[in-house]
């Protein structure tokens, strides 16, 4: 929703926005951007008397602003229709869909077409390095790349935010049971990508895990769209090199070698879809590697937060066991036999209903030592890690938490911290709780 004001706001309109409990980096963004943000969700705001209330999948019967907005029969729509109306029209629209990656993917795609000279306008779910921003118009390019959410759309309309987006181009990274509040099962959300490949016009292109049980149950019900996969010896694959570099082949032949900073299988993985993608609209895959070579990444995707004493802490927007473990083992294969902290919040709707708790001392494994903050769980957080033994800790109090792993922590260690959420503020009271330790 962020993202949306923004381009609404490039567009030439006034926005303005409410939402409660708002952090950086979105915060950040909306305020250097000039767009006020007001907390919380007062019927007052109805005072603003804007000409369309653009809501987000957030909020519900019951909100005192949009319980105002309804009984006054105010005009409103969800954030995916009004992109679709105003901006996504007349685009060639690049959409990335998956359960995970879509916020790298996007990000390695849209800086792929920039690198090109394209100058794409972009929605992502996060801020890419590169850009510095989580969006923009593109008014004078003809391409917009979007991260494609199967999330539902809002509360009046309940169909994944991503049917709304009607690409020409689209990237299915893989497909698990996620979002347990709103999907009953894995077949459900099947359904909803299958309902995404119907719209995908029979000139355009699927790029697809072809290594994803799910996905190819998806296409099995019906696809009227060239496909390439990604993952296959038919189609694109990575071979990593001893000297840091990605040997890339499509299709049996080689297409170069890719020399980049970021790490693990599932980066990997991104960029072979990324570069299929940004094929299919004209950037010679050479061209796309030497662009992926300036890559940055995404804010909070295994982000360096600072250095104290020898301890390096990051932060990581992981919330998913798969996730979580694909994101640990990228670390451990960047610093060895170091020592890694793992320290997570459960935060997702999922997460806090328990979906994924006799997945998550698994995920965790490749940690030498866990922390888990359990405020506001509905379930025993170090029950569901006891398989792990004396190396995970739970508390429910950040500043124990963050005193224990300050206490923990000593020079040469990485401290990965992973939440979907602001997570207190806990980078920078970290930081400053190892910086006391070492003075003490």
């Amino acid at each position: 929703m962020g993202g949306i004001a923004a381009i609404a706001r490039e567009a030439g309109h006034k926005v303005t926005g409410c939402d409660a409990g708002v952090y950086p980096p979105m915060s950040t963004q909306l305020e250097s951007q000039g767009i006020d943000l007001i907390e919380g969700y007062a019927p007052e705001q109805i005072g603003l008397n804007p000409d369309v209330f653009v809501v987000g999948n957030v909020v519900s019967r019951g909100n005192p602003l949009m319980e105002e907005i309804l009984n006054r029969n105010l005009p409103y729509i969800s954030g995916p229709q009004w992109l679709a109306e105003n901006v996504l029209r007349d685009k060639w629209v690049l959409a990335v869909a998956g359960t995970h990656g879509k916020t790298s993917t996007s990000s390695m795609l849209a800086w792929i077409l920039e690198d090109a000279g394209m100058k794409p306008g972009f929605l992502i779910g996060g801020i890419p390095q590169n850009f510095g921003i989580s969006a923009r118009l593109g008014s004078d390019s003809p391409f917009f790349v979007i991260e494609a959410d199967e999330y539902d759309t809002a509360f009046f309309d309940k169909r994944s935010k991503f049917v709304h987006y009607r690409p020409r181009t689209a990237i299915l990274n893989n497909l698990e049971f996620d979002h347990a509040d709103i999907f009953a099962d894995l077949a459900t959300i099947e359904q909803q990508f299958h309902q995404f490949v119907r719209i995908i016009p029979s000139n355009g292109l699927i790029v697809a895990n072809g290594r994803d049980e799910s996905l190819q149950r998806v296409l099995a019900k019906g696809c009227w769209t060239p496909v390439e996969t990604v993952g296959t010896a038919a189609g694109w694959q990575t071979d990593a090199r001893n000297d840091g570099g990605v040997a890339v082949s499509f299709g049996g032949e080689s297409q170069g070698i890719l020399q980049w900073e970021l790490l693990g299988e599932h980066n990997r993985m991104n960029a072979l879809a990324a570069l299929a993608a940004a094929r299919h609209a004209g950037v010679p895959v050479s061209s796309g590697m030497a662009a992926l070579a300036q890559f940055k990444n995404v804010k909070r995707r295994m982000e360096v937060r600072g250095v104290v004493n020898g301890v390096t802490v990051y932060d990581d927007f992981a919330h998913h066991p798969t996730a979580i473990h694909t994101t640990l083992q990228g670390l451990r294969d960047k610093v060895k036999g170091a020592r890694i902290i793992a320290v997570l919040e459960p935060r997702s709707n999922t997460m806090k209903m328990g979906t994924w708790k006799d997945s998550l001392a698994g995920s965790l494994a490749a940690a030498d030592q866990v922390f888990c903050y359990t405020a506001n769980l509905g379930w025993n957080a170090a029950e569901a890690l006891q398989s792990l033994g004396a190396k995970a800790a739970s508390h429910d109090n950040l500043e124990q938490l963050i005193a224990a792993i300050a206490a923990a922590a000593r020079a040469g260690d990485h401290v990965l911290i992973m939440s979907n959420g602001g997570f207190g503020g806990i980078h920078e009271k970290l930081l400053k709780a190892l910086a006391a330790t070492a003075a003490a």
